[in-house]
């Protein structure tokens, strides 16, 4: 049939609901993302430390396992704990911003050299979805290997103990969900970012390593000059330690007490680091470049 033959006529099949259109980028991201076996191989290896902990979980509260082995409850040298949960949701995190240095650098870069934006914004998406899709493919999968699991360890622990423990620890829950969530926006918000300005993708990782290792000499060098906390609030790692021992009810692990800023000025370190992140992608997610 010739094409003037056609009548064409509006859609009139089921919309997508506005709030989930975003969903359809990490869809479509994951299926290129799982096709490299080094990704996959170490998202899998990312649940070897939660089948640890669990195993950890289920030995404290089984004796008759640990009698098999002539061992006593008493024998095992840990408990679970707010200092328990602490250790690894920091290997966890730390696990995650592995997994954001190698898929994050691409996000926004192949669009943009591909000039893909507007086909992108020429459907009904709007540039803060295209943003918190492209987003969601890292806030996802560190999501499945942070706060999600943790979450679940922690319920099957107070199962175990009884409600007692529950309520006394619900500060361990508060700090898990509250620390993951911090380190997830802020490391997609940075890999996104600079995923836009970087094309290259070596040039966006190592931006992404730098952004946490450079200023380390620079906080130990301006702390010391002045004895002050201010070059703290420059390296957003020591800032996401501080906090997690804050919320965790621990004492610093890295950090001597006068090198600690106020909690406050911690939370507006790492907020405006966010905003930073906003702005430069406001500038660089657009339709159409103009190159002059």
């Amino acid at each position: 049939m010739a094409v003037y033959q056609h009548t064409y006529q509006q859609y009139s099949g089921p919309s997508t609901p506005l709030w989930s259109r975003f969903l359809i980028i990490p869809r479509y991201a994951y299926k290129s993302v799982f096709q490299s076996k080094l990704f996959t191989g170490l998202f899998a290896v990312c649940f070897a430390p939660l089948l640890l902990m669990t195993i950890l979980i289920y030995l404290k509260h089984n004796i008759s396992v640990l009698e098999a082995f002539n061992a006593r409850v008493s024998d095992i040298g840990f408990d679970v704990n707010g200092f328990f949960f602490r250790i690894f949701t920091s290997l966890q995190t730390s696990l995650g911003f592995l997994l954001t240095v190698i898929i994050g650098p691409t996000l926004i870069s192949r669009d943009l050299s591909n000039n893909a934006l507007p086909l992108y914004l020429c459907r009904p998406l709007s540039r803060a979805d295209y943003v918190i899709g492209k987003m969601s493919v890292i806030m996802i999968l560190l999501s499945l290997i942070t706060w999600v699991p943790l979450l679940i360890l922690f319920v099957f622990q107070a199962y175990l103990e009884g409600g007692s423990w529950l309520w006394d620890n619900l500060y361990v829950a508060r700090a898990v969900f509250v620390i993951s969530w911090t380190w997830i926006i802020i490391l997609a918000l940075l890999a996104t970012a600079l995923s836009g300005w970087l094309k290259w993708r070596i040039a966006a990782s190592g931006a992404l390593f730098a952004v946490f290792v450079v200023p380390t000499p620079i906080t130990i060098i301006i702390n010391e000059m002045f004895r002050s906390n201010v070059g703290t609030l420059l390296h957003p790692g020591f800032l996401m330690n501080m906090l997690m021992d804050k919320l965790f009810r621990m004492e610093n692990t890295f950090t001597p007490d006068w090198m600690v800023p106020p909690t406050w000025s911690m939370w507006a370190s790492l907020a405006t680091l966010a905003l930073i992140c906003v702005g430069l992608l406001s500038l660089k997610v657009r339709a159409y470049e103009v190159v002059k």
